[in-house]
């Protein structure tokens, strides 16, 4: 399980230096231990913020992949001027030697290629180091590096891996094509030739940042597989926080925040199913993201359906109180989401619907949120409540299919996601 204690603290502080160093910086001011006459000619420079702009949390382990470099492909939600990424060996028992690293913007409307764009590709250090080992349960940030990066734009983040680290830390439903050369340290190409073998999982890296002139922050979206993405096309980036970043981004550019999809397939709110629980995971994959100001929290319909099923809505609404307690104590607002219908699938029973309404009553009522997106009113068919519309169902009645996603993501209210 993952916890915040002492060391996060302590890291965290180190890192808030880091960010005061970098903000006094770029405005000019050097302490030398006297005040010098400001230049009134020189133009101010203009402050820079790191955000959060992408993030897939990690959901277990596969096998590794010894000797071979894997290009994975991330899309942003905002833009900026430098990044920096994050890498995992959380879920690890070994430590993780990187021979190599590297960030590149992919080839334009390819997002099935492993193409890197010219001129984009940039090499990863950590600590000023390129090759580095991660000890087993931790993660690491890289330095930042100057790239351009544009919002709804996909990345390459390459790592080679030249030994075998043991169980690999990853997020095994990407929705996403990605890559990797099955030997050699290949970080560095920009062709993707070598790049012959593939893969619907994200290996290792756990968030990308970027730095703007805005504050606006970040938003996560904390769930299951319907904030994973389960349901809707691959390689189309139609997941609902896809959508909700989409919105955010016509907005002004002081209110543009970044999106930080937390989901993970089979993720329960209690208990420990696939991956860590919403409980154990949720300081790593919200608090402990880079500039977060709200998170939506969409968690208790696995802990209903699947076995060991939760019958007692009062235990559902205690974690809700937890997690709303951690976050207000960071200065968070969170919006609670209501669980969705699955009546159709196998695992739906009078009884399970009747936990999963007294859930929704509580959400809705129950004070426990600083607002509520009512997703369940969304999708649901009015002459059947149990079941979601037809236009929004796979086929499996229980995730949603792109117009689905949509529909999740257009009824958010957006002054919900601001402080």
């Amino acid at each position: 399980m993952v916890g915040f204690g002492r060391r996060d603290a302590a890291r965290a502080a180190t890192a808030l230096a880091g960010a005061l160093a970098l903000t006094l910086t770029g405005t000019g001011v050097a302490h030398t231990g006297s005040v010098a006459a400001p230049d009134r000619t020189a133009p101010r420079a203009t402050p820079a913020y790191w955000t959060g702009t992408w993030e897939a949390s990690a959901s277990g382990t596969a096998p590794p992949l010894p000797g071979a470099s894997i290009r994975n492909v991330i899309h942003t939600s905002v833009g900026g001027t430098a990044v920096r990424v994050r890498i995992s060996n959380r879920l690890g028992s070994r430590s993780l030697v990187l021979g190599g690293a590297t960030v590149a913007r992919q080839q334009p409307k390819a997002p099935r290629s492993p193409n890197a764009l010219r001129g984009t590709m940039r090499t990863l250090t950590f600590g000023g180091r390129k090759r580095i080992t991660v000890p087993a349960g931790k993660d690491v940030v890289s330095d930042p590096v100057t790239l351009t990066v544009p919002a709804a734009a996909n990345l390459l983040v390459t790592l080679h891996t030249p030994g075998d680290p043991g169980p690999a830390t990853y997020h095994r439903d990407a929705r996403q094509t990605n890559f990797y050369a099955r030997n050699g340290n290949r970080v560095a190409e920009v062709s993707g030739a070598a790049y012959t073998a593939t893969t619907g999982s994200w290996y290792y890296v756990t968030g990308v940042d970027v730095r703007r002139p805005q504050a606006a922050g970040s938003v996560v979206a904390f769930g299951d597989s319907l904030t994973d993405g389960s349901g809707s096309t691959p390689n189309t980036n139609r997941r609902w926080p896809d959508r909700l970043a989409e919105r955010l981004r016509a907005l002004p550019s002081h209110r543009r925040q970044g999106v930080l999809n937390a989901g993970v397939a089979g993720n329960r709110l209690l208990l420990e199913g696939r991956g860590p629980s919403a409980l154990a995971r949720f300081d790593a994959d919200v608090l402990s993201r880079t500039g977060v100001r709200t998170v939506i929290v969409m968690e208790g319909v696995n802990d209903i359906k699947s076995p060991p099923n939760q019958t007692d809505p009062a235990a559902l609404g205690a974690a809700y109180r937890e997690i709303v307690r951690r976050a207000h104590a960071r200065g968070i607002r969170v919006v609670g989401a209501t669980l969705t219908p699955f009546g159709g699938h196998g695992s739906h029973t009078e009884a399970r619907e009747r936990v999963r309404r007294s859930v929704n009553h509580l959400i809705r009522t129950g004070g426990l949120f600083d607002a509520v997106a009512d997703f369940d009113a969304v999708v649901r068919d009015p002459s059947r409540p149990h079941r979601m519309l037809p236009a929004y169902d796979p086929g499996d009645h229980l995730h949603f299919n792109d117009a689905g996603m949509r529909a999740l993501a257009d009824s958010v209210d957006l002054a919900a996601l601001a402080r």
